[in-house]
């Protein structure tokens, strides 16, 4: 029989995967499916047909039946490009009582864990089952998991409670914004900046839309928000542009400008009437272009969608994470996560998981070992509570 690995081991393996969204994740898979074999578990791969450089991987132990608890992470990690590291991003490093590297806090540290409890649960003999769900793709938009969870499904007895385990300090996650973006193509048309009435330019048309999202903004934050938005942390629907390109030279008109406006909405707001008014926007722009030529125009294209996670009614995820945490405060978040996209699919999502959401994409990202030995328990005492 292989050895078995402690978490701390397990971490630091899957760590040294340089697992960055643009690059592939098979290696980590890979090793994840040895491992498990190694131990008397059967690993399940599902290979993304458009990048099959990229691949998820599920697995159960326990009885084959449904209403499994099933542990959900992502595999890939945001570049360190740029960023001013001390130590080596993909080494884990022990230092002031942190773990520092890429992924330590989001989210290879509980990948780790769930890892680790899987093979424990196998040879503890549970009698409820345990599920491992490891998708990729989460950091540009959550992409990965609806063709995992539907995969899941497929081949395995469908869980019923969902813990996700993005860091929240190990605290119970009831509920978080929905995203979605739409990458926008100003197409325009070039002739000399003197003569710039008679020619489009790309990047000064996309200045309404880049105000509109200001104004929205400015608008929600004035009106009095609705119970359910008041919980959150902003307590309204924010409109944001992050990069905006464009443009070939200072006295050309610009050809081309290319910029991605997203939506964090609140639970009680729709996705529909957001889009609606944005692209709303957008043709009222696009009727201004194509006034003054009529090749202009400007082209939409989705680039995520995520569901917001809803606060369930009794919900099974959330009792059973209380349960284990003892955590009955309310807790919500605005940034999106899987936990909506395994809610959707019929399934009582709950987000629980060590680090602090803070240090997520930093430079010098760590996890404390207090909270990695919190994390620790909670898998412990989750094998106990399948056993008994």
């Amino acid at each position: 029989m292989a050895q078995r690995l402690t978490p701390l081991e397990i971490m630091t393996k899957l760590i040294s995967f340089p697992t960055v969204s643009r690059d592939t994740n098979l290696p980590l898979v890979d090793w994840v499916e040895d491992y498990l074999r190694d131990h008397g578990v059967a690993p399940h791969r599902w290979t993304d047909p458009d990048q099959p450089h990229k691949a998820a991987v599920f697995a159960h132990v326990g009885p084959w039946q449904e209403g499994a608890v099933v542990l959900s992470g992502h595999t890939d990690v945001v570049p360190v490009d740029g960023q001013p590291w001390d130590t080596d991003p993909f080494t884990v490093t022990e230092k002031d009582g942190k773990y520092f590297g890429r992924g330590t806090c989001d989210m290879k540290g509980f990948d780790a864990l769930a890892i680790w409890a899987l093979v424990e649960a196998h040879n503890a003999g549970i009698k409820r089952p345990l599920q491992l769900a490891l998708s990729f793709d989460e950091e540009v938009g959550c992409t990965g998991a609806p063709p995992m969870i539907e995969a899941m499904q497929q081949v395995l007895p469908k869980g019923s409670a969902v813990v996700v385990g993005e860091p929240s300090t190990m605290q119970a996650v009831t509920g978080h914004k929905g995203g979605f973006g739409y990458d926008t193509h100003m197409v325009g048309f070039e002739v000399h900046s003197s003569i710039m009435h008679t020619g489009v330019n790309a990047i000064m048309e996309a200045a309404p839309l880049v105000n509109w999202a200001n104004e929205q903004n400015a608008r929600n934050r004035a009106a009095t928000p609705s119970d359910v938005a008041a919980v959150f942390d902003p307590p309204w629907t924010t409109v944001h542009v992050g990069m905006i390109e464009g443009g070939t030279a200072h006295n050309i008109t610009a050809k081309d400008c290319h910029f991605m406006l997203d939506f964090r909405t609140v639970p009680d707001e729709r996705k529909a009437d957001w889009r609606d008014a944005y692209f709303q926007q957008v043709r009222e722009v696009e009727a201004r272009m194509q006034a003054i030529h009529p090749e202009a125009r400007i082209e939409l294209s989705e680039n995520f969608s995520i569901p917001g996670l809803v606060p369930e009614q009794d919900g099974e995820a959330e009792a059973l994470v209380r349960a284990l945490t003892g955590d009955n405060a309310s807790h919500v978040v605005s940034y999106g996560t899987e936990a909506g996209q395994f809610q959707e699919a019929g399934y009582s999502a709950v987000i629980c998981g060590p680090g602090d959401i803070a240090q997520a994409h930093q430079p010098n990202e760590f996890i404390t070992i207090s909270q990695f030995n919190a994390g620790q328990k909670f898998m412990e005492r989750l094998v106990e509570r399948l056993c008994a």
